[in-house]
Order: C-alpha cells, then sequence, then structure tokens
C-alpha cells in the first residue's frame, strides 16, 4: 500500500496528472528520474518535491481509497 504524501501546493496533484498523461504506467518512474536529477545538482527542494509526486502517482494508480472514506 502506498504512503501518504505530504502536498505543498496544489501543482503537486497538476504535475502528477500531467506526468501520468505524458507517460503512462511510467509516469512514477520519470518523477524519480526528475527526482534523481535534481538531487545530482544538489536542488534538495527539487528532490523532495519530485519524491513526493512519486509517491502521488502511486496513490492516484491505487485501484480503492486509501484511508478513511467519509
Amino acid at each position: 500500500m502506498p504512503t501518504m504524501p505530504y502536498l505543498a501546493d496544489p501543482k503537486a496533484v497538476h504535475d502528477a496528472a500531467e506526468l501520468i498523461a505524458l507517460h503512462g504506467p511510467a509516469a512514477a518512474e520519470e518523477a524519480a528520474l526528475r527526482a534523481d536529477r535534481s538531487r545530482d545538482i544538489g536542488n534538495v527542494v527539487h528532490f523532495c518535491r519530485w519524491r513526493q509526486i512519486e509517491r502521488l502517482i502511486a496513490v492516484m494508480a491505487a485501484p480503492g481509497a486509501l484511508g478513511t472514506v467519509h
């Protein structure tokens, strides 16, 4: 089960949806690659952001609801 990501802003949801539209099932891998590139150039903020987007994509791809449903 994927862990719930921290979302700092609504743009993360937009970016996750865009990656899914562009890369389909490989969207999480693309987010991971972007996180790795950010880490390699020393950009910790973008590294963390792309890792959270990677987690968000896993949540969005889950077949059912995660967590408590009201």
